[in-house]
Formats: C-alpha cells, structure tokens, sequence
C-alpha cells in the first residue's frame, strides 16, 4: 500500500493482479476515505486499485450541478487532465489489465466526465451518485465509447446530486451508445449503499475473469 500525497494504491501488483480500477474520491474526502467506506467491503482479492487525489481536496470548486463558468471550464480541464495522467499511468504500471474506472459523488460526476470527452475509455465505468458537470444548456461533449459499460447511480433525495441531475446525467450517456444501467435508490443517503457494493464486487468478477461487465446484480 502506498499513500502519502500523490494517488493510493491497493492491492497485488504482480501477476496476481487479474484487473485494475481507479476509484476517483470526492469533494473534501481522501484516497483513505474510500478505502475505509468502499473498498474495504469488496471481496477483490484479484484486484489492483489506484485511488487518484485532489492537490486540493477537491477536484473543482463549483457545484456539478450549477453553469459552467470560464472558471469552472478551467478547474474541471485541469481535473481531467489530472485523472487522464493517472489512468495513463495506471495502464502503463499494470499493463494489458482490463480497467474500471469509478468513483462517487464529486468523483463520480469527474469520471463521466472523463469518458465524455472521448479519452482512451476505461473497460467499464461505474458512477456512484454522479451527473454530468453543468446544466442541458452548456456545450458539454458526448462522446463516450459506444458500447461502454456504465453503471450510474443516484438518490431521490441526495444533498449534492438531485434526481434531476441524475436524469440529465442518464440521457446523455444514453446518447452517445454506452451500455447503461442506471439505479436510482429510495431513501438512500449519500453513501455507497451495499447494492452498489455488491455490483462494484459483480463488475470487477467479470473483468478479472476476462469477461465483458453484465452488471445483472441484484439492487
């Protein structure tokens, strides 16, 4: 395990390693955090994780949900380009791994963001309570694989993302062809629930046997 102020990262690192998946944090919260709430209730065993941080503590200083601003533009071009450098880096560290990249809240609404801008894509993508940055009005890319396999989230009463939001997140990843499943959960707080846990888990079985995400857990 390694940490300090660069990424974290988890998990074996030689042949051992059957799949790879950079877990991006969100807004105020660390590496470590996702580790202790997400990470530590899998059982991946096969899995090499790396856990990008923000030199900030968060990747962008607006709301996902609110216009974007020149300055935002900005914040969240150096964000994606932060996140594009360490998925470069991943791959290269544990080549000819199959890839997911995930993450939650703030982290998630960054890796969609991330796939939409056409970037070498990642074998799946799971965004645990996450929405495309901006509203339906701005210019914001779609151009994520067609085919990728996506797995969105999001609450019907969350704090940080509306149900709103989800939706708009949900249509625009429809578009571009990705193979979307998208679970919006009742009551839930702003917390990777144990079904997300569990299709986590279900996902990253699949790519460590090689086999295409069917993402057919049970929520």
């Amino acid at each position: 395990m390694t940490s300090g102020g660069g990424p974290l990262r988890l998990g074996p690192r030689g042949p051992e390693a059957k799949a790879l998946c950079v877990f991006v944090h969100g807004r105020g919260q660390s590496p470590e955090e996702m580790q202790s709430h997400v990470l530590a209730r899998l059982d991946a065993p096969s899995v090499a994780f790396v856990l990008p941080r923000a030199p900030t503590g968060a990747w962008y200083a607006a709301r996902a949900v609110d216009p974007l601003t020149a300055v935002a533009r900005a914040e969240l071009a150096d964000a994606i380009d932060h996140l594009a450098a360490a998925v470069a880096a991943a791959r290269s560290a544990y080549a000819g791994l199959p890839l997911l990249l995930a993450g939650f809240s703030q982290g998630a609404c960054l890796a969609i963001e991330y796939v939409c801008r056409g970037l070498p894509p990642p074998d799946a993508l799971a965004a645990f309570t996450g929405c495309r940055v901006g509203v339906r009005d701005d210019d914001r890319p779609e151009r994520a694989a067609a085919g990728l396999p996506i797995y969105l989230t999001g609450a019907d009463a969350d704090p940080w993302i509306p149900v709103d939001a989800f939706a708009d997140a949900a249509a625009s990843l429809g578009r571009t062809g990705a193979r979307l499943r998208a679970d919006l959960f009742p009551g839930r707080a702003h917390a990777v629930s144990d079904p997300e846990v569990a299709m986590l888990d279900a996902i990253l079985a699949d790519l460590s046997a090689g086999r295409a995400p069917t993402m057919g857990a049970a929520r």
